[in-house]
């Protein structure tokens, strides 16, 4: 995961416990996802409230199949699957849950550990690439 975040730290919820599973060091979710989303009562989402680690502009992450890799700065992640919203995010936010099926975002693996900076380009490689 990022540096400080619970999951660098092995200390995250879905941390595998046994060490052989894997595929959740990142979150990711497109800002257009969010921009596009009201709360009730009209609220917004600020990036941040979304809890995902990362927010993409300009790639359509939920139609990436898993194995896709994606560099980032001078990281290099692994799409692993879809990141659907749990009860903890409706219990976050009401009614979050229900607008974010199949929008929530994707779960990524480190492949190559690395410095990422705001406004890095993504670049795209297909699974096996």
């Amino acid at each position: 995961g990022l540096a400080g975040d619970r999951y660098a730290a092995k200390a995250g919820t879905f941390t595998p416990r046994s060490g052989t599973a894997g595929g959740y060091d990142l979150t990711l979710i497109q800002a257009e996802v969010l921009d596009a989303l009201t709360l009730p009562g009209g609220r917004r989402l600020a990036y941040a409230q979304a809890r995902r680690n990362l927010v993409t502009r300009g790639i359509d992450l939920q139609n990436l199949p898993a194995g896709t890799r994606l560099e980032i700065g001078k990281a290099a992640l692994e799409i692993t699957k879809d990141c659907e919203p749990c009860a903890f995010i409706e219990a976050l936010r009401p009614g979050l849950r229900a607008k974010m099926v199949r929008r929530r975002g994707m779960l990524a693996r480190v492949v190559r550990s690395g410095e990422i900076r705001v406004g890095d380009a993504i670049i795209v490689a297909r699974a096996g690439t």
